[in-house]
């Protein structure tokens, strides 16, 4: 089975809400909330990876020494394998917009449950509310 590293991140605003993205019709998953992040690259370092999709995803810049290693994921899906390090960011500048047709929400942590959300992200949801 094909493993596919993606690298995820819990964008936390001083309010200590997160940022969740809604996958756009089109793509697999497409009306189901997740965490910004996506595919690790060839020869890219999951941090870096996250700098780069925020930039692109959400119009926004961050540095690796912001991305604190959180958790992760493993989850076996029909055609493949994904394996997801998760980090949580509370520092970056601009203001995060939807770049690609998808919607965002800050939802509080207690309110996450409420949001669908792929297999491999709803073990997240309990880490989350720990750490905050």
């Amino acid at each position: 089975m094909k493993v596919v590293l993606v690298s995820a991140v819990a964008l936390i605003d001083r309010d200590g809400r997160v940022l969740l993205a809604q996958r756009p019709e089109g793509k697999s998953m497409a009306g189901l909330w997740e965490f910004p992040g996506g595919k690790v690259e060839p020869g890219e370092t999951p941090e870096h990876a996250l700098i780069r999709e925020l930039k692109e995803e959400l119009g926004i810049d961050t540095w690796a020494s912001c991305l604190a290693p959180l958790t992760f994921a493993s989850h076996s899906y029909e055609d493949f394998h994904l394996l997801m390090p998760v980090f949580a960011c509370r520092k970056w500048e601009g203001q995060p917009k939807p770049q690609e047709g998808q919607t965002l929400s800050w939802a509080r942590v207690d309110k996450l449950r409420d949001y669908p959300m792929p297999p491999a992200d709803l073990p997240l949801i309990p880490i989350l509310r720990d750490w905050l």
